[in-house]
């Protein structure tokens, strides 16, 4: 048996914590790994940033894996250097998969969007959206390592808004898996089966450790979306999406939980084991809803200056890049329906111990009271 929390534990990168993840704190990490003379430079975003690839084992089967195609989206990324860090360790199960797998990483394929803290490429494009025109550096890049390495399975990593939640229940999806389409039909292949059993496999680990909060992203097809692109051709590719966990806006609990299923995706490969996964358990999992808001506050008319018509507000908090950090704003975005919603966080004014809550924290106070 495999003990996901010790090893997690144990190969957690504790230097590189938070959402803001840039390449000036991934460089360096990689540059003491064990596999450091397998580091390479690809090629160069737009604003002449590098970007670089490790390729750790020496097996016959080949795994792609690639974050921050979107800047703003580093979770993955810090369990990829967490999975980096495993692999550093010796051990059976490190063995089994440095012997039977040749795995590249691209750590941060977006490095301009990592630094501006944007979804989108110092173009304005968004790179998950350019699979087929490929008119960004940033994606001619990943298309060429895709086409020289010509990998069995790819990952494709994430991360997913606070407002999603498992099916029509309260719980937050915290981590969603996609077996992309690869047709409009959203169609059965052997590749999109193999990706199926993936995930169905991954998901056995989540739900000892996040029961009932792992989601099934929308399956819609769109050929310019990397993953169906890739699945287009043939090859194997999961959609991993790191979502929200309760109290954990940092996103260091979901890191944990994409590092276990990191592991067990490429244990599972390392060790042909996939047909121990049924294709007909992926639909078992329920898709995501989009029922969440990040915070409900209760009884506000006789205090809220800014909406004095309402009683009860919907809160979504923007991610704002200041000091090199990500400050989380509180903006209003629901102010009638609210019981629609599932929220994270809820307050009642008319408790005085939330009403000094929000008198208190000056972004709440701002944006709900005017003042």
């Amino acid at each position: 048996m495999i003990d996901f929390k010790q090893i997690f534990k144990d190969c957690k990168v504790n230097n590189i914590t938070g959402r803001y993840v840039t390449n000036s704190l991934v460089f360096p990490f990689l540059g003491k790994t064990l596999f450091k003379n397998d580091i390479e430079e690809i090629g160069k975003s737009v604003l002449n940033e590098p970007i670089k690839m490790i390729t750790i084992g020496h097996g016959e089967t080949k795994i792609l894996m690639w974050s921050q195609m979107h800047g703003n989206e580093s979770t993955t990324t810090k369990a990829v250097l967490d999975f980096i860090h495993f692999l550093e360790k010796t051990s059976s199960l490190q063995s089994s998969i440095l012997d039977n797998c040749t795995i590249k990483i691209i750590p941060i394929l977006n490095p301009d969007g990592a630094k501006a803290y944007t979804r989108i490429n110092a173009n304005e494009i968004d790179l998950n959206r350019d699979a087929q025109n490929r008119t960004q550096p940033e994606s001619k890049i990943l298309r060429e390592v895709y086409d020289n390495f010509k990998p069995d399975f790819c990952f494709n990593l994430h991360d997913q808004r606070t407002i999603f939640n498992v099916g029509e229940t309260n719980k937050p999806a915290t981590v969603s898996f996609l077996a992309p389409a690869f047709n409009k039909e959203r169609g059965m292949s052997v590749a999109r089966d193999k990706s199926m059993q993936l995930i169905v496999a991954m998901n056995s680990v989540l739900q000892n450790f996040i029961p009932n909060q792992v989601g099934r992203y929308d399956d819609g097809f769109n050929s310019n979306c990397v993953g169906d692109a890739f699945q287009m051709l043939n090859t194997p590719t999961v959609l991993f999406e790191s979502g929200h966990y309760p109290e954990d806006y940092e996103r260091e609990k979901t890191r944990e939980f994409i590092f276990y299923s990191l592991l067990k995706g490429v244990e599972v490969i390392a060790t042909n084991s996939l047909n121990k996964y049924k294709v007909d358990a992926y639909f078992e999992i329920p898709e995501n809803g989009k029922q969440f808001l990040d915070l409900i506050i209760y009884n506000t008319k006789k205090i809220n200056t800014l909406h004095p018509e309402a009683n009860s507000l919907g809160v979504l908090y923007k991610e704002v890049l200041k000091d090199k950090k990500i400050i989380f704003e509180p903006v209003i975005t629901e102010t009638q329906g609210v019981e629609k919603f599932y929220a994270h966080k809820t307050l009642n004014l008319l408790d005085k111990s939330d009403l000094d809550y929000v008198e208190n924290n000056i972004l709440l106070s701002k944006s709900l009271l005017g003042n």
